[in-house]
């Protein structure tokens, strides 16, 4: 028997009013409609990319417009389903994901629904939950089932609201490749790199060398990787190439989108080695790079956006216990403190690394 919840008409949701300017106020709970489901948001994280869609750094395009609901690393329960639903029910734990593209522009046909070619445009069916459509930054959002899977039965919800940024890892792994019993590189400690190395490892590479400073370097060196290298007390580079008998690394995980970083990926890779872009640069970060370098080197670039087709892998992964992230989470916070959380999650306070709000606790 499906359980049964009381569904109200309204919940609390955190509104972008402006660019910088949010409140938490009651909002309409959505029915879903053809091909969709409504969830019960139990625990949503937040992303690096969300206090620059809150600041309105990107305001027309993420969001197009004003009221807002952001946010699109989140885990629930279904809690109604529209028509033509039939892979889901009521009671299902579900992992959400931000893109769902329009199903039938050549990209999607090919899986590729990240690059959906009709991007931006929802009349065609294309969706990017929290930053063209409302989010996960509430207690209730509808979504399509496009863009929720299946949970396992031992992972937690907040575990799974990792679900996202394990992916953006995975994918850009898959994209390069792991060379077994190889050495990676990752340059940046933040949750993707983090996940990046544990993935990596967990994919057969021997050694991971993490790249980074401060609190979260030393918590990378807690976390498993094998080497760090404090950026502002040794060249990189230089550190790599001695860590590896001058050879240089297998692939690099660029996951910083720092100035610089991509010139160092370059130079730190061996012979034929594999370069993937995770990180997401801001406009001002440009950068020549060495190009007969790279041609006469054969060394691969691959960028990589978002996390399509491995939501279920990295649940998997999770629940086998090859990918742990639960002690990625840091802090938590109840939706009516998400001004503490976002405060917390961008100033890095206590030693911060990922932030889940729990918007129905």
């Amino acid at each position: 028997m499906h359980k049964k919840y009381d569904i109200p008409k309204k919940a609390k949701a955190c509104v972008l009013t402006g660019p910088g300017q949010f409140e938490i106020r009651d909002v309409e709970v959505k029915k879903p409609e053809k091909h969709e489901v409504l969830c019960k948001i139990r625990a949503v994280a937040i992303c690096g990319s969300d206090p620059e869609i809150i600041r309105g750094d990107l305001a027309g395009t993420w969001p197009p417009s004003y009221p807002f609901i952001a946010g699109h690393e989140w885990a629930g329960e279904v809690v109604a389903v529209g028509e033509d639903v039939h892979d889901f029910q009521v009671g299902d734990r579900v992992a959400g994901e931000a893109h769902k593209g329009c199903g039938y522009c050549d990209n999607c046909k090919k899986g590729r629904y990240t690059l959906c070619l009709n991007y931006g445009k929802p009349s065609t069916g294309h969706e990017h939950y929290g930053f063209i459509v409302d989010g996960a930054y509430g207690q209730y959002q509808k979504y399509s089932i496009k863009s929720v899977t299946h949970m396992p039965d031992n992972v937690t919800f907040e575990e799974a609201a990792m679900c996202d940024t394990s992916g953006v890892a995975l994918h850009g792994l898959e994209l390069a490749g792991i060379t077994p019993g190889g050495t990676v590189a990752v340059v940046g400690p933040g949750p993707i790199g983090l996940c990046a190395m544990r993935l990596a490892k967990a994919m057969g590479a021997a050694k991971a060398i993490m790249i980074g400073r401060g609190v979260r370097l030393c918590a990378a060196e807690k976390l498993g990787a094998d080497f760090c290298v404090d950026f502002t007390k040794e060249d990189p580079v230089q550190a790599v190439r001695a860590l590896t008998g001058g050879l240089g690394v297998d692939e690099a995980f660029e996951c910083s989108g720092a100035k610089g970083t991509f010139n160092q990926c370059v130079r730190m890779v061996r012979k034929g080695g594999r370069i993937a872009l995770l990180g997401v640069a801001t406009d001002d970060v440009m950068e020549e790079l060495p190009f007969k370098y790279i041609t006469h080197n054969e060394i691969a670039i691959f960028g990589s956006r978002a996390n399509p087709n491995v939501s279920s892998k990295v649940l998997h992964l999770m629940s086998t216990g090859q990918l742990v992230v639960k002690d990625l989470i840091t802090h938590r916070f109840s939706l009516e403190h998400f001004s503490d959380a976002l405060d917390t999650f961008v100033k890095r306070k206590e030693n911060a690394v990922k932030v889940v709000i729990l918007p129905n606790d």
